[in-house]
This record gives C-alpha cells, sequence and structure tokens, in this order.
C-alpha cells in the first residue's frame, strides 16, 4: 500500500506543480492582452502576433489544467443531486461514470496524439501573418490528455479504496485544496 500511495501522490503532486506553473501564464495572457488594447486604442500600432500568441497560450493552459482540475475536483459536476450522497454512493457512481471519462481520455488522446503527429512531421505554422509554429502547442493535446488521465486513474483507485474496508490512502493534500 505504501508504493501504491507513493504512486498516487507523484501524480497529484505532478499534476499539482503543473497547474501551480500555468496559473503564471494567465499573468502572462493579462499583461499581452493589455499591452495590445494599449498599443492598439492609445497608440493606433497593434501588433500582428498579440493576439494569436495569447490564443495559443490560452489552448495550452486549457489542455494541460484538466489533471490539475480533476485532482481538486474541479470539474462540472450535478452538485443538486451529487452533493447529498453518502461517499460510498459518490464512489459508487464515479467508478460507473469513470468508463465515459476512459473513452473520451482515450479519444482524446488518439485523435489528439495523430493531430500533434501531423503538425509535427509537417512543422506546421499557422498561416498568418505573423505564422508562429503551431506544432509545440498541437503537442499539448496528447500530453493534457495523459496528465488528465493518470488523474482519473488516482481518482479511480481512490474511489475503489473507499468501498473497501480498511483500505486507507493518504489524501491529505486533496482535502486541503478543497477547503480553499
Amino acid at each position: 500500500m505504501r508504493t501504491l500511495n507513493a504512486v498516487l501522490q507523484f501524480i497529484d503532486n505532478l499534476n499539482d506543480w503543473i497547474g501551480r506553473a500555468l496559473s503564471l501564464t494567465v499573468l502572462f495572457m493579462f499583461v499581452l492582452v493589455m499591452m495590445e488594447v494599449i498599443r492598439r486604442y492609445f497608440f493606433n500600432a497593434p501588433t500582428v502576433w498579440g493576439n494569436e500568441l495569447t490564443q495559443l497560450i490560452f489552448g495550452a493552459y486549457v489542455i494541460l489544467s484538466g489533471g490539475y482540475i480533476l485532482r481538486f475536483n474541479g470539474h462540472v459536476n450535478v452538485d443538486i443531486f451529487y452533493a447529498r450522497f453518502s461517499p460510498k454512493t459518490k464512489a459508487v457512481l464515479d467508478i460507473i461514470t469513470f468508463f465515459v471519462f476512459l473513452l473520451f481520455c482515450g479519444m482524446l488522446l488518439i485523435y489528439g496524439g495523430q493531430l500533434a503527429w501531423e503538425s509535427l512531421v509537417t512543422w506546421e505554422r499557422s498561416q498568418s501573418a505573423w505564422n508562429p509554429p503551431v506544432y509545440p502547442f498541437k503537442l499539448m493535446i496528447p500530453l493534457g490528455a495523459l496528465l488528465l488521465l493518470l488523474q482519473g486513474i488516482v481518482k479511480l483507485i481512490r474511489d475503489i479504496c473507499v468501498l473497501i474496508p480498511g483500505a486507507n490512502l493518504t489524501t491529505a493534500k486533496s482535502e486541503e485544496k478543497e477547503t480553499l
């Protein structure tokens, strides 16, 4: 059980670290948008790259943050019913819906991976006036799907342990963040 705890904690810490690093990109995007607004409306001199760079960074931010959001139960849920259930009932429902989650992550990995691979082998660029490379951002799709899948497996294991008497996995960090 100690080894399993260590693996689960590693995945939690990985998604936590990535989520914290991604939070800094929000500040960077804010600065980019403000700079673009000031240049456009006060100096009548917009950049050709500002909006596109913000969109590319935001796309990477969204796809990579899935595992972090799942770690802290931030994804959409029908809380009007779910919040009233006991922990065991919640675990059973989460285990049942895991298969839909697995299908989603699998499709995202397969098709997102194909999209990223095709972009990488052709060194895809955006075809805009600025014309930046797009493949580094498309490579984030399978990476984000993998991070989400790993965190989903962690959640599944913890849900199974809720149903097994005597199974005790440490989730102290998860509970600490949920209160924030």
